[in-house]
């Protein structure tokens, strides 16, 4: 049958592919979770924003990359007749509030939790619809304001109870560096970076050959797609680096130094390095990581270093922070334990007269649902009220 031999309203019920909608179990999941995270972050110190959902394009899609352009819903505003979008990162909105909004000397730390939109799909399961959760910390170029971030991110994963995580870490810093050194070419430098990108050795020496590189730097570029690993891609990194690229050897040994303390304060994550790991990297200037599980192609978290992007919106702010989707997370974390649902049932003969019990019982705490005419199930409550004489009784059903 074809779309236009569908009859009427049958397919009404579909939703877009890529967008979810949560039911009452899910749902209620994803909001203790949510709540659990924010005050967790809280308790580090992290102020809760809630950036508008949609922005004018001019300041929604700068700082962070050409990417967000292409999976940023777009339409008009019908007073302004500016473009607005609909937003589909949040990190670009807290980097404005902080920059343009606050406007606080010293460390500032931000985190927030909402929905985004894409046009397209990140990964093939990935939803179109995520609820991002993230936290950020401006104001504070140090490697310590990494490893903070770098261990709530890991504390984050700890508290939903995921276990087995191997923690990815790069530094884009050193290809940068490498590329500044060897002077390349613009459009040698773009394609090596793709190459780079997808791991290809085959294309990575055929750029080598033809850009005319001393053997050594020849040996160094074609070296460069092996470096990801444990702690040995370390010592050969450092064997590479050591003579020709003393600036990248700097940015390798703040990774390592940042790793020490990672492995120190997160004894049971599995640490990884990958000096090739380029996501983000024309926005990211330093340290970038991720958090991966067994049998899980697509990082489950992510985040990184990335100076300077509030100079867009009138103040040049070191940056640093990561972020996730709340629902690619319930997806991953254990099941909850099955607990039978709490709550107070109200039969509608009592529940006018009850009013007022019913209203106390609600200012406690409780879960109370009142009966409608004809319902006899106690609607999913382990108790119910009843009148005894002159008194209130709760029973256990």
């Amino acid at each position: 049958m074809s779309a236009t031999d569908t009859p009427a309203g049958e397919e009404r019920w579909l939703l877009p592919e890529g967008i979810e909608e949560l039911l009452p179990a899910q749902a209620a999941r994803v909001e203790r979770m949510r709540r659990e995270l924010l005050d967790l972050y809280a308790r580090w110190g992290y102020e809760l924003v809630i950036p508008p959902l949609i922005e004018f394009t001019d300041s929604l899609l700068i700082g962070l990359g050409k990417d967000l352009d292409l999976q940023t819903f777009t339409l008009t505003d019908q007073l302004s007749g500016r473009l607005l979008g609909v937003r589909p990162d949040i990190t670009a909105q807290a980097a404005r509030i902080d920059a343009h909004s606050l406007r606080r000397d010293g460390p500032v730390r931000l985190c927030y939790a909402g929905s985004v939109l894409h046009t397209r799909r990140r990964s093939p399961f990935a939803s179109r619809s995520p609820i991002q959760l993230g936290a950020e910390l401006y104001g504070d170029a140090s490697t310590e304001a990494d490893l903070e971030i770098v261990c709530l991110m890991l504390e984050t994963l700890r508290r939903l109870g995921v276990r087995g995580v191997t923690l990815d870490l790069g530094h884009v810093g050193i290809f940068r560096e490498l590329m500044r050194e060897l002077a390349l070419p613009p459009d040698v430098h773009e394609a090596l970076f793709e190459a780079l990108q997808h791991k290809s050795v085959p294309a990575i020496a055929a750029l080598v050959d033809a850009a005319g590189l001393t053997p050594q730097d020849a040996a160094l570029l074609r070296a460069l797609a092996g470096l990801s690993g444990g702690d040995a891609v370390l010592t050969k990194a450092r064997q590479l680096f050591a003579t020709r690229a003393p600036a990248a050897s700097a940015a390798l040994e703040e990774l390592a130094g940042l790793a020490r303390c990672v492995g120190e304060r997160a004894p049971d994550v599995t640490l990884h390095f990958d000096l090739c790991e380029l996501h983000g990297y024309h926005y990211h200037t330093g340290l970038v990581f991720a958090a991966y599980l067994p049998g899980q192609g697509e990082a489950i978290a992510n985040g990184g270093r990335y100076d300077h992007i509030g100079r867009v919106f009138g103040r040049a702010r070191p940056a640093t922070g990561f972020s996730f989707d709340l629902k690619a997370l319930l997806g991953v974390a254990p099941p909850e334990p099955a607990t039978r649902a709490r709550g107070v049932f109200v039969p509608h003969a009592i529940a006018a007269e009850a009013w007022g019990e019913v209203c106390r019982l609600r200012d406690g705490g409780e879960r109370v649902l009142t009966g409608l005419p004809g319902q006899q199930a106690s609607a999913g409550c382990d108790r119910e009220l009843r009148r005894v004489g002159d008194a209130w009784r709760i029973d256990t059903l």
